[in-house]
């Protein structure tokens, strides 16, 4: 098995660029960060209506820690807090928000009916009270709500009962949802009644007070799954016009029910097939793998080709949206594509890769849709693995115009003011700082709250934290 350097262990600047020397990668990075007013990363910018304060996103994560009817808990509410506090002027969806229960991707995901309105917009009121205080204004402050059903990964109604809703068959994923027939499949005239549930959740997030919705199309759930549906019969599956009517449909509904609002989409760019892990503990490609079903990939399931997500963003701008933010894969079936990290979840496989390998990828294949699509905003991810010199990447990023803000996730759930300390010129706070444990991935995946049990004190004190000790010993003692 592969052993690579952990991030933590380069020192200097000097130290980082050596070891992308070493693995030939082309990563931009400054030597030296600039803050204040004449950063480029406290540039403002403009996506449609929308006016940005600066080039920091804070990206959605799936929730798990609301309550079984779908309202917010006091440990949502510190999260969105938290989100305030960042420094960071675009709120890219807050989290993923279920449009109805059976698309929630766990019993403790937040879901937009009309009997929680209330509370998911107390979020908003929240997020921008506290970053008012912080800040002394919410001059420039964007926030938007992601809206998804969870297709093949929905878990509804318990953590460890899968009830997936899928799009067609696949060999190697079925068996890990416990699909063994049709009966999963959803029907033309279950996605069109789907349809008629985002376009309801749209118009309430901009009753809410929202300043745009992100019509989720990533990650394997069921946006993202419609898009590599060429086997799936009927009017959403096949070509790419029918593979594409899912989106253009709700955004039909959304202009005619929420005029005004404006829209974005969280795309999985590219995909590989199906990893699993090998007796090493390495990841490796399924075996049961279907090449053909994989959206953004190489005829053989194990490279990027982007002539379909090219289309899509074309699509995109003739409808009329102007805001994306890309990721990869799936963290489910793909997650070295992903998140790359150091620490695999319990349930996942050793890096088959460098990490930086990973992120690297992420950021030239957004690099290319920037370049093709100036005119779109376009949001990147997959910085958190970068650590100490995420800033240094991030700079130069956005300087030589290879994206228009950078997403954070998991590093803002240990570090979440991290974007302020860059902009304000603070020295970063190492012990802060997400070193890709994946605990925020293996508690969920045990059927606990999601946070940094490594990190913040807050969720160390838990008597989870314990448990998921136990559990992880318990997983390496059974692998």
């Amino acid at each position: 098995m592969a052993t690579y350097p952990r991030l933590a262990s380069l020192k200097t600047f000097d130290d980082f660029q050596r070891r992308l020397d070493e693995l030939g990668l082309e990563l931009p990075a400054d030597r030296e960060v600039t803050a204040g007013a004449e950063s480029v990363l406290a540039q403002s910018a403009q996506a449609g209506t929308l006016a940005i304060g600066n080039r920091f996103c804070i990206l959605p994560m799936e929730g798990w820690d609301g309550t079984s009817d779908g309202k917010p808990s006091d440990l949502t509410r510190r999260r969105w807090k938290h989100f305030g506090i960042s420094g960071a002027k675009l709120m890219w969806g807050g989290e993923a928000v279920a449009v109805r229960h059976d698309g929630r991707a766990n019993p403790n995901q937040l879901c937009l009916t009309e009997a929680n309105q209330k509370d998911i917009a107390q979020l908003r009121e929240l997020l921008i009270a506290a970053h008012v205080e912080r800040f002394g204004d919410d001059d420039g402050l964007v926030v938007g709500l992601q809206l998804t059903h969870s297709g093949r990964y929905a878990k509804p109604n318990d953590h460890h009962t899968p009830e997936p809703r899928i799009v067609q068959r696949n060999p190697a994923l079925d068996p890990r949802v416990r699909v063994d027939d049709d009966t999963p499949i959803l029907t033309d005239d279950a996605l069109k009644a789907l349809i008629d549930d985002f376009v309801a959740a749209a118009a309430r997030a901009q009753k809410l007070g929202f300043d745009f919705v992100d019509i989720k199309h990533c990650h394997g759930y069921l946006g993202h799954e419609l898009l590599s549906g060429i086997d799936r019969p009927g009017e959403f599956g096949g070509s790419f016009e029918n593979r594409t009517r899912f989106l253009r449909d709700i955004v039909a509904g959304i202009r005619s029910e929420a005029p005004g609002l404006e829209l974005g989409v969280r795309l999985s760019v590219f995909d590989f097939v199906p990893y699993c892990q090998a007796e090493s503990g390495v990841g490796v490609p399924d075996p049961l793998a279907d090449p053909r079903l994989v959206f953004g990939s190489t005829p053989g399931g194990d490279g990027i080709d982007l002539t379909e997500p090219l289309r899509f963003l074309e699509l995109m701008q003739q409808l009329g949206m102007r805001l994306i933010c890309t990721t990869a894969g799936s963290p489910y079936y793909t997650p070295h594509l992903q998140r790359p990290a150091f620490f695999p979840p319990s349930d996942g496989y050793q890096p088959p890769e460098d990490p930086l390998v990973g992120v690297q990828r992420q950021i030239a294949a957004t690099a290319q849709l920037k370049q093709r699509f100036p005119e779109m905003f376009v949001v990147g991810s997959g910085y958190t693995y970068l650590q100490d010199w995420l800033p240094n990447v991030a700079q130069a990023v956005i300087r030589d115009r290879l994206a228009d803000s950078i997403g954070l996730g998991r590093m803002v759930l240990s570090y979440p003011d991290l974007p302020a300390d860059v902009l304000e010129g603070q020295t970063l706070a190492r012990k802060r700082i997400c070193r890709t444990f994946s605990d925020c991935t293996t508690a969920p995946r045990k059927g606990m709250i999601s946070g940094c049990y490594p990190l913040d004190t807050y969720y160390k004190e838990m008597p989870e934290r314990k448990q998921l000790q136990e559990l992880k010993k318990l997983s390496v003692r059974n692998s």
